[in-house]
C-alpha cells in the first residue's frame, strides 16, 4: 500500500516501499494472515503536520482483517482538539461553518466545514457538544487552518476556548466488533452505545478518569473514538486490546477510508475544495436552512442556482503501479479531466483511488492516469475506471 502524502509536509520512517509505490507482492491470504508477535513489536511511524503517528504494528494484514471482520484500536490524538465554553459557544461555531452547531442538544454532534469568504475549505470538521461546552477536532493538516479562524473570529471574553490536544487523548476502536470492545472496557452496554446517533457521545468513567465516547463514521465501518485524559492513555488502552482489538495504525485506516470514499483534508480536499465538490451534502455536513456562516454565499448559490464542475469520485484503477497524489487523468481523446488524490492497496479490491474529475465524466468511463518521476516512484501511467464514489467491499463491481 502507498499511503498518501500531502505536499511533502511529513518525514517518514524509511521502509520496504519499491520505487513502484507498492509494498512487495503478496498474495491476499498471505496478507491477511498474522505475523508473529516479534513482527508487531516495532511499530513503524510517521510525521505529518509535526506530528509523530503510527503507521501500522508491524502486521497490516492482520490490521486490515481486523477492521473489516473484527475491531482495530488506534491512537488518533494527532488530531486537533479545541474546547468551547460558555452559554453563546454553539452560536459562535454555527457562525463560522457550514452545519447547523445551535441546533444540536448536548450530547450530539455532526460534521461540518469551516470555509473561507469565497466558500472554499479551510478545515473538515467534526462538533461535539456537551453540557456546558463544545469540542471541535480535525485532521493534522487542517489544524492550523482552523486555529487560524479561531483566532480571528471567536472573541475569548465572549467565548472562553482552549487547545486541549496536548491534555487529552483520542482512541479510535473501528470494525464491526468495536462496540463489542468499548462496552467491555467502559462497562458500559453494548444497546446504549449503538443507540447513539452518528457523532453522539457519552461520558463516562474508566478506571476513575473521565472520558467521552462518540459515535463516529470515519472509517466507512462501525467506530468510536474514546476521549480520555492524557493520563488515561496505557491503560484505556490496555482494556480496549483485552476486550480483543488488534493494535493498528493509520495504514489500515486510510485503506479503510478510501474505500468508503471519505475524503481526507490536505490530501482529496484543500482550500481549493469547495463542500459541494467533496459530496459534503451526502456527508451529512451543510445546513441550507440554519443562519449566515463564512463562504455561505457560494454554498448557497451553487446548491439553489447552480452546480459545481468538479467532483470527488473513485477509481479502481488497473495497472500494479498506485498513481502519485495529482496524477493527471486524461479521457479516450487525451483531455484532461481531473487528478488523482488517495491511492492505497485494498487487500480486498485491488488498487484503488480518490480523485476530483470533471462531472461529466460519468461512472464507467475509462480513464488514464499519468504521472511525472518523484523520490519514490519512476514517471508512469495506468488505466483506471470511474465508479460511484462509496466503495460496497462485499462486490467487485
Amino acid at each position: 500500500m502507498r499511503l498518501p502524502i500531502a505536499r511533502g509536509a511529513e518525514r517518514a520512517q524509511p521502509d520496504k516501499r519499491g520505487r513502484n509505490g507498492r509494498l512487495p507482492t503478496i498474495d491476499a491470504p498471505v496478507l491477511l494472515a498474522s505475523m508473529s508477535d516479534a513482527a508487531r513489536s516495532a511499530p513503524s511511524v510517521i510525521e505529518i503536520a509535526h506530528r509523530a503517528i503510527v503507521l501500522d504494528h508491524g502486521d497490516l494484514g492482520r490490521e486490515y482483517a481486523a477492521i473489516r471482520g473484527g475491531a482495530i484500536v488506534v491512537d488518533r490524538s494527532y488530531r486537533s482538539r479545541i474546547r468551547f465554553l460558555g452559554p453563546r459557544a454553539k452560536e459562535m461555531i454555527t457562525g463560522l461553518v457550514t452545519n447547523d452547531v445551535a441546533a444540536l442538544a448536548p450530547g450530539h454532534g455532526l460534521y461540518a466545514a469551516a470555509l473561507t469568504a469565497k466558500g472554499k475549505i479551510v478545515a473538515d470538521l467534526r462538533v461535539f457538544v456537551g453540557s456546558d461546552s463544545l469540542m471541535v477536532d480535525t485532521g493534522p493538516r487542517a489544524a492550523a487552518g482552523w486555529a487560524e479562524i479561531v483566532r480571528k473570529y471567536i472573541n475569548p471574553r465572549v467565548t472562553p476556548y482552549h487547545d486541549e490536544s496536548a491534555a487529552t487523548i483520542d482512541i479510535g476502536v473501528f470494525g464491526p466488533r468495536s462496540a463489542h470492545a468499548v462496552s467491555a472496557a467502559a462497562g458500559i452496554h453494548i444497546d446504549v452505545l449503538l443507540a447513539l446517533p452518528l457523532y453522539g457521545h457519552m461520558d463516562a468513567t474508566v478506571d476513575g478518569a473521565a472520558v467521552t465516547i462518540a459515535r463516529v463514521p470515519d472509517m466507512g465501518v462501525e467506530g468510536f473514538d474514546v476521549f480520555a485524559p492524557e493520563s488515561a492513555r496505557d491503560a484505556l488502552w490496555a482494556r480496549l486490546v483485552a476486550a480483543g482489538a488488534i493494535p493498528g495504525g493509520l495504514s489500515a485506516c486510510e485503506i479503510s477510508r478510501v474505500e468508503a470514499g471519505r475524503p481526507e483534508w490536505g490530501i482529496d480536499i484543500d482550500e481549493t475544495t469547495i463542500p459541494q465538490e467533496a459530496n459534503f451534502d451526502e456527508l451529512g455536513a451543510i445546513s441550507y436552512t440554519k443562519g449566515c456562516y463564512t463562504g455561505q454565499e457560494t454554498v448557497a448559490r451553487i446548491h439553489f442556482r447552480g452546480h459545481v464542475n468538479r467532483v470527488l469520485r473513485r477509481l479502481r484503477l488497473g495497472g500494479e503501479t498506485l498513481p502519485r497524489r495529482g496524477a493527471v487523468l486524461t479521457d479516450a481523446d487525451g483531455k484532461a479531466v481531473g487528478d488523482t488524490r488517495s491511492a492505497v492497496e485494498s487487500p480486498r479490491l485491488g488498487p484503488i483511488a480518490l480523485s476530483m474529475v470533471r462531472r461529466e465524466v460519468a461512472p464507467g468511463s475509462t480513464v488514464i492516469a499519468r504521472w511525472d518521476a518523484g523520490d519514490d516512484r519512476d514517471a508512469g501511467e495506468t488505466t483506471a475506471v470511474v465508479v460511484a464514489l462509496a466503495f460496497d467491499v462485499t462486490s467487485d463491481t
